[in-house]
């Protein structure tokens, strides 16, 4: 075990309220912070490069400002190879979910875990995918003027009324789906010296 590293505090690189509560769910003292990050795909990166590349820019932009075990965290929703954005609108929102209506979508989610005094770097992607119901457009309108998940890839919260849309889910790690896998986290943890149950 890396005793360095259990002094270190554990930094949270996200404002995230869904990603600091299940960070919270591990019972350690952890504090978050705004990483200063672009996040705009460079040209033709694959999703799965783009959810690497930001979790890690998150990680070191806060990891440059202060020592610690910084975890950096991204994720992108794909269909048909296509990278979904955060709709940002209503009309986007239900666009989105239009379009995602019956369809298989797979979620990324990329992880990252630095050790920011000797630059020790853990990272990984993470599948999870989401086979949603056929949905009509009342649906859709019901689900969207309750949850607003404009700031969403995929146009839903999973941890919310979401999860009525499902028709079911398919991966190692369902919080991977809400943004912070924690299974592989608590691994990435405890290689760098954190104790976990």
């Amino acid at each position: 075990m890396n005793t360095e590293s259990t002094s270190l505090p554990i930094i949270l690189a996200s404002t995230s309220p869904f990603r600091r509560e299940l960070l919270g769910r591990l019972n350690l003292a952890f504090k978050t912070a705004t990483p200063d990050v672009d996040e705009s795909r460079l040209g033709n990166e694959t999703a799965e490069a783009l959810v690497r590349r930001l979790s890690e820019g998150k990680a070191r932009a806060v990891g440059a400002l202060q020592p610690g075990l910084i975890i950096g965290s991204d994720q992108v929703a794909t269909i048909d190879g296509e990278i979904l954005g955060k709709p940002g609108t209503h009309e986007q929102a239900r666009d989105q979910l239009r379009r995602l209506s019956g369809r298989s979508v797979l979620f990324l989610t990329g992880l990252c875990l630095l050790n920011s005094a000797t630059d020790e770097l853990q990272i990984d992607v993470i599948p999870f995918r989401v086979q949603f119901r056929e949905l009509d457009d009342e649906q859709i309108e019901r689900y969207l003027q309750h949850d607003q998940p404009y700031n969403c890839a995929g146009s839903f919260k999973s941890e919310g009324l979401g999860i009525t849309l499902f028709e079911r889910m398919e991966g190692d790690d369902p919080t991977a789906l809400i943004g912070l896998p924690l299974i592989r986290l608590t691994g990435m943890l405890t290689r760098a010296g954190v104790p976990l149950p």
